[in-house]
């Protein structure tokens, strides 16, 4: 139902337009600060390229115009005959989808954007790593081959061991 047949029925707002906001729970805060973090990492990343932030805003001026025409065309659509509703739907339907893909090409421009930066983030390091790679390796772990006998002998023994400590 639309807000103008509410008002004109003077019905109660519907359960969409009422705020139910809940509260962040304290475990998720910590969560949601590192989240903003990184996001701020990669937006202040990103105006590293040129002209970033004017399609942004060309795009989100789009999406506005789309959204308020969607709005307005699905007011009108409610108040004329309805042998003509469904050509203004239709219309109104067109909008919504323009500031959809508005929004959608927006993202998938950021997306682009970071995804490059972490391609050249992993040849950066590879490079780094290659440079590194004169030296000598270092052994991170040491193993020795046991029969399943020895195996079993030293675990018993660790068992008796840690028996006798308690």
């Amino acid at each position: 139902m639309t807000r103008k047949l509410e008002e004109l029925f003077d019905l109660p707002p519907t359960a969409q337009d009422v705020d139910t906001s809940v509260p962040a729970i304290p475990e998720n805060r910590e969560k949601l600060a590192a989240i903003d973090d990184a996001i701020d990492k990669i937006d202040s990343a990103l105006p590293a390229v040129r002209g970033l932030d004017a399609t942004d805003t060309e795009m989100d001026e789009l999406a506005g115009l789309a959204t308020g025409s969607y709005k307005d065309l699905m007011d009108l659509g409610m108040q004329v005959d309805s042998r003509f509703a469904s050509e203004i739907f239709s219309v109104a339907s067109n909008m919504l989808g323009h500031a959809i893909t508005a929004k959608t090409a927006k993202l998938d421009k950021k997306l682009k954007m970071i995804d490059l930066q972490l391609k050249k983030a992993r040849l950066d390091q590879q490079t780094a790593a290659s440079k590194d790679s004169n030296e000598e390796a270092i052994p991170t772990a040491q193993g020795m081959v046991l029969s399943r006998n020895d195996l079993l002998e030293r675990i018993i023994a660790g068992n008796k061991e840690n028996t006798k400590k308690e």
